[in-house]
């Protein structure tokens, strides 16, 4: 099992998320080209699949998209980006993924700019 696994813990694969957003399949590979969710091969079968915690209350944490976007222009893969949304930072007083789902996006967003300098 690799890091961002351990890491993670919960994975839906991208069947049952498209089942819990009650959008289709082709919809979700859409959210993921359009960078408002991110997906890894996990797993033995390595098949695709969304952290859990990247969907709340039937739908797709609100700030998730453009945190993933900044990230992304820092360089960052897809799986190094969620293994940062999901390391335990303690002046956050958790992972970055609980901010987000707190609202807390601005906070998050400021440090995520700082990894592109």
């Amino acid at each position: 099992m690799s890091n961002v696994e351990n890491l993670v813990g919960e994975w839906l694969p991208l069947p049952d998320v498209a089942q819990l957003l009650n959008v289709s399949i082709t919809r979700v590979h859409g959210l993921i080209d359009e960078r408002a969710l991110v997906a890894a091969r996990v797993g033995e079968r390595k098949i695709r699949s969304v952290p859990a915690e990247f969907l709340q209350d039937g739908q797709v944490v609100d700030s998730l998209k453009g945190t993933i976007v900044v990230l992304a222009d820092a360089g960052y893969s897809d799986e190094d980006l969620i293994i940062w949304l999901f390391t335990p930072d303690e002046s956050l007083r958790g992972r970055p993924i609980d901010a987000l789902r707190e609202g807390r996006k601005t906070e998050i967003r400021r440090r995520a700019q700082t990894l592109a300098w």
